[in-house]
């Protein structure tokens, strides 16, 4: 009896350590198929501008930015949750960085209230989340059009202009795409690209090597055996959404690093791109999954397709139904395998 169980057993551990390594490496396949498709139509369709490195550096730009903000709602996504008023709250923290500088404040308090304005907005969708325990889409939603209407007040109903001579020479350069030099074989890559980079390292070590990271993944799991386990759902919570806030408004200092201002009614519908960039990563919309390197190539993904369509000639309409198709496809997937 136990010879004719051990083949099945050894076979379901194969197989599923075939699903986890398609889980790992699968976003990043996805990632290179997409480019080289769009490397190749560029060579047969396009002006070949696609491989050039100065392409290359504006989709890094383009990219980092929602990476930044991504990050923040892989750690929301894997707790169970779902924070719809990231993009509003992003373009929030920029409006207050554009008003503080104008204020006449230095730029590292500026930097440290806009941050700040993030985190404090991710405390309070956390907070009412945990205590009254309402579902996150009802309050992120409400929250959405609240962020909405104090960066509308905070602005005065417009666009908040900041003098070149306020902003800083290396928040001017933070998203420079400038043509790029080159230092011996070393290509300049713009200092936002390398922070995103950082900030993606900080959060991998979070969610592998420490308690909080084990208590978000236990949360989105099964968040009633976790509370069983000894684990405090209600601090987790607090703190991952004020987390995720304290990223949106790292993203929002890259929008405004970009602009050179702000306008709040910006950030309408840009939470639906940190969403996807998840979802496409291979985060799951039921909790309990996500990581880094998913979310990273997700957000590549988007910022690839987008630079190819331009490249190619290809209006925003279709690249709209493409990234559309793609996290249809993600989410069926990540259903059937729940449903395994």
């Amino acid at each position: 009896m136990s010879d004719s169980s051990e083949p099945r057993t050894t076979e379901h551990v194969s197989v599923a350590s075939w699903q986890i390594w398609l889980e790992r490496v699968g976003p990043l396949l996805a990632l290179i198929v997409v480019t080289l498709g769009f490397a190749l139509a560029d060579q047969v369709w396009g002006r070949g501008k696609f491989i050039e490195f100065r392409n290359v550096r504006v989709v890094l730009v383009s990219t980092a930015p929602v990476a930044v903000a991504a990050l923040g709602m892989t750690l929301v996504i894997i707790t169970g949750g779902i924070d719809l008023s990231a993009g509003t709250a992003s373009i929030l923290c920029a409006t207050v960085l554009a008003s503080s500088l104008n204020a006449g404040h230095p730029v590292a308090v500026a930097i440290l209230m806009a941050v700040g304005t993030g985190s404090l907005c991710g405390a309070l969708n956390g907070f009412f989340i945990g205590v009254l325990r309402i579902a996150p889409f009802i309050v992120t939603l409400g929250s959405m059009t609240i962020f909405l209407g104090i960066g509308k007040h905070l602005a005065s109903s417009s666009t908040v202009s900041v003098a070149p001579e306020l902003v800083p020479q290396w928040l001017s350069k933070f998203t420079s795409t400038a043509p790029p030099h080159w230092y011996g074989y070393i290509p300049n890559i713009p200092s936002g690209v390398w922070c995103a980079l950082a900030i993606s390292v900080a959060v991998a070590i979070v969610l592998s090597l420490t308690v909080f990271g084990r208590h978000l993944k236990a949360v989105g799991s099964n968040e009633s055996t976790a509370r069983l386990c000894g684990v405090n759902v209600f601090a987790t919570k607090l703190s991952v959404y004020a987390l995720a806030g304290a990223l949106f408004g790292i993203a929002g200092i890259y929008s405004f690093s970009q602009l050179k201002m702000a306008n709040p009614t910006e950030g309408i519908g840009k939470e639906l791109q940190f969403i996807a960039a998840v979802v496409i990563g291979g985060g799951s919309l039921s909790g309990g999954r996500g990581s880094v390197t998913g979310t990273l190539a997700g957000a590549a993904i988007m910022g690839v397709m987008v630079s190819g369509c331009a490249q190619l000639g290809v209006s925003n309409a279709p690249q709209d139904i493409m990234i559309g198709v793609i996290i249809i496809a993600a989410v069926t997937l990540d259903q059937l395998r729940h449903r395994k």
